[in-house]
């Protein structure tokens, strides 16, 4: 197994050590000690990506495994963020339905011969909501009170309902792109 692919399977044994330390309160300093496993998760997200193109390590593996962990990272931390009432379930439900319908896709694609790379949109949409959860992340290690929570908590709307009409675009652009394979006519 080369490095880029090594990376890519740290990144979802990381994730559970993330929830851990994410929804635990008697660990001193859990949030913080969360925020910087998914600050390391989600470096390994580029890092992986980039060894792979400048050294030629690009795998069908690689391809499939890639996106799958992002979704895990990514997912798990909006799950998380449910949880604790910081996130809604309607963007949550509309980025797991995208998360599914694109891993779907890859199945019927993968039939054909085909692997779905991710495009410049699904980058664009996970780097965006990566982002988005760091400074959720970082907001929980503040414990904001009074007036700063509640900008807070409007910062935090905005950026997850970005993050979710980025999902939507993405997840279009995935169903356009490769409709010829599910079109239901033929």
């Amino acid at each position: 197994m080369n490095l880029p692919n090594k990376l890519t399977l740290l990144r979802v044994i990381l994730v559970p050590f993330f929830v851990f330390f994410l929804l635990t309160d008697f660990v001193p300093f859990s949030k913080i000690i969360a925020l910087a496993i998914f600050i390391a998760a989600s470096v390994t997200d580029a890092l992986d990506g980039h060894i792979a193109r400048s050294r030629n390590l690009i795998t069908t593996f690689g391809k499939f495994l890639d996106p799958l962990a992002d979704k895990v990272l990514v997912i798990a931390a909006l799950v998380c963020f449910c949880e604790l009432g910081i996130v809604g379930s309607v963007p949550l439900l509309i980025i797991i339905t995208r998360e599914f319908m694109v891993s779907g896709l890859r199945l019927v694609t993968a039939n054909e011969g085909v692997v779905v790379a991710a495009g410049i949109w699904g980058k664009l949409k996970t780097a965006f909501t990566m982002v988005a959860e760091v400074v959720i992340l970082l907001g929980l290690c503040f414990n904001f009170t009074g007036n700063m929570a509640e900008i807070a908590n409007i910062v935090y709307q905005v950026l997850i309902w970005i993050a979710t009409a980025l999902t939507v675009i993405s997840g279009g652009v995935y169903l356009k792109g490769y409709w010829k394979y599910i079109d239901a006519s033929k």
